[in-house]
């Protein structure tokens, strides 16, 4: 069972919220009146912990209280500026690690409300390359992390032999070396995506797709592929049919989280035999 995190923090910051206000507007007052009625019966000899028992707030209260600054600077922060993830999967293999642990601009794309999403302030839109945290179409209580490479009115390619082609113009790349993969070996390469220069992986013998696909993306959608090409679930692979035909496949504005930009700490697994580390601290390209 999936857990809306940010709903539940709204709630409770509104419940804490809440019971701050209840206090300053109704039991305040009533303690202040009871430890002032006190006073006038003891002629100003009052006991220090009779005073102290008057004053007392609601466990309940106090708890509020407590938490209500706390949780509120923690839903400012992760709503309108920056998120923490951790990478669960190898689909960005090798820009990002499993247990990769990433900051996330959520202003860079709009301000948008907690909870409900919508937009309030237009900042600016996704660009090709950004990598992008957004909700997975196909149910939105999960968030995935892929590369943009296409923007709303272009026409996206994936050939048969692992090239993506945007708008009839290859992407260009260019063969770096071997390295290990799960299938014996696997090729890395240099990509650029509009002005991003960054790292993919192919498995050359892992799921071969034939013949080549092609994509129109729709006004509002984007097309997005994880760098580890041949081991990612992507755009390229959805097909609910509960979704437009035309829009299977498609990221809708409404649903992008917001613009992965730093990684700042890893912790591989599994997490009982290895410890922490920084090795991997820096931007994201």
């Amino acid at each position: 069972m999936s857990i809306n995190f940010p709903l539940l923090l709204v709630l409770a910051v509104l419940i804490c919220g809440a019971l701050a206000l209840f206090d300053l507007l109704v039991l305040a007052p009533r303690r202040r009146a009871a430890i002032a009625a006190y006073q006038g019966q003891v002629n100003g000899a009052a006991d220090d912990k009779v005073l102290e028992k008057l004053n007392k707030e609601p466990l309940l209260v106090e708890y509020g209280k407590s938490f209500f600054p706390v949780l509120a600077i923690v839903l400012v922060l992760r709503s309108f500026l920056v998120e923490p993830f951790q990478i669960p999967s190898g689909s960005m293999k090798p820009t990002l690690e499993v247990g990769d642990f990433i900051l996330v601009n959520k202003f860079a794309y709009g301000i948008r409300l907690p909870v409900l999403d919508t937009k309030i302030v237009e900042v600016g839109d996704p660009q090709r390359g950004d990598v992008m945290v957004f909700r997975y179409p196909s149910d939105p209580n999960i968030n995935y992390i892929k590369r943009v490479v296409g923007l709303p009115g272009d026409t996206v390619r994936y050939t048969s032999d692992k090239r993506l082609v945007i708008n009839g113009q290859p992407v260009a790349e260019s063969f770096l070396r071997q390295e290990p993969g799960s299938l014996g070996s696997a090729a890395l390469y240099e990509e650029k995506l509009g002005a991003v220069e960054h790292l993919i992986r192919k498995e050359m013998r892992r799921y071969r797709i034939e013949p080549s696909r092609e994509w129109v993306v729709p006004e509002g959608y984007y097309f997005m592929v994880g760098d580890n090409r041949d081991n990612s679930n992507d755009s390229r692979y959805w097909d609910d049919p509960a979704i437009d035909p035309e829009l299977r496949g498609m990221v809708a504005d409404r649903n992008i989280v917001g613009k992965a930009f730093a990684v700042w700490m890893s912790w591989p697994e599994p997490k009982g035999s290895n410890l922490p580390n920084f090795t991997r601290v820096g931007l994201i390209h």
